[in-house]
């Protein structure tokens, strides 16, 4: 893959920056599963005003660029230390990628409710934070874990254009947006420098959404049957 300007091997970056993007990518994610499950699953199980109030807050995000708010978040988690700024990343992502994963729990949440194992657990006595997170969550992991795996290609790339713009991974660590941001400077005369950091990208977004469609084939009743 040839050197960069400072005589530094590319493939060894490369390598080393795909390490930074799965992380951030994966740890973003379960950052998102934490929050957009339990919302979600809060909201469909209390319903009422406390459901249509969390669900026009969703809806209020909805509206607003992720781009901005996570800038914000950014802006609002100053960190001093490469792992500060890492951390701050992670929640900065997850807290902008929840939004449709509390939709889907809450979906599945509510389709169950009813069903007699619940009102089992009601006769029986048991709390309603249990039977959320005891009964209900845990019937609702397959489309969760179908989603989750489709959105940490989505994390993957949000967080390439953020540190392409120099607002996520910053020096001395490096991720592919990085990579390609420095790449992009010299491709003109050294093409290869953001090439090969592109192309590992999409190869491993490809791969994460065929995974993600593997098991969404997998883990779907209907598609069993057929």
């Amino acid at each position: 893959m040839g050197t960069d300007n400072a005589g530094r091997d590319i493939m060894a970056r490369v390598l080393s920056g795909g390490q930074i993007s799965l992380m951030v990518a994966l740890i973003s994610t379960l950052v998102s599963l934490l929050i957009g499950v339990s919302y979600g699953a809060v909201a469909g199980y209390i319903g009422g005003r406390l459901d249509d109030l969390m669900m026009r807050i969703v809806d209020v995000l909805y509206s607003l660029p992720y781009v901005i708010i996570v800038i914000v978040l950014l802006a609002l988690l100053p960190a001093k230390t490469p792992t500060g700024q890492l951390a701050e990343l992670f929640v900065a992502l997850g807290a902008v990628s929840w939004l449709t994963m509390a939709r889907i729990v809450r979906g599945q949440v509510m389709s169950l409710k009813n069903q007699e194992f619940v009102l089992a657990a009601r006769a029986t006595g048991v709390s309603t934070s249990k039977i959320i997170f005891r009964h209900l969550v845990p019937n609702a992991l397959g489309p969760v874990i179908v989603y989750a795996t489709l959105t940490i290609p989505t994390v993957m790339l949000s967080e390439a254009f953020l540190s392409f713009l120099g607002l996520g991974v910053r020096p001395p660590r490096v991720s592919w947006g990085s990579l390609a941001a420095e790449g992009a400077q010299n491709l003109a005369v050294y093409p290869w420098q953001m090439i090969f950091p592109g192309v590992t990208m999409a190869i491993m977004l490809f791969s994460l959404n065929f995974v993600g469609d593997g098991l969404r084939d997998a883990l779907d009743p209907q598609m069993r049957r057929d």
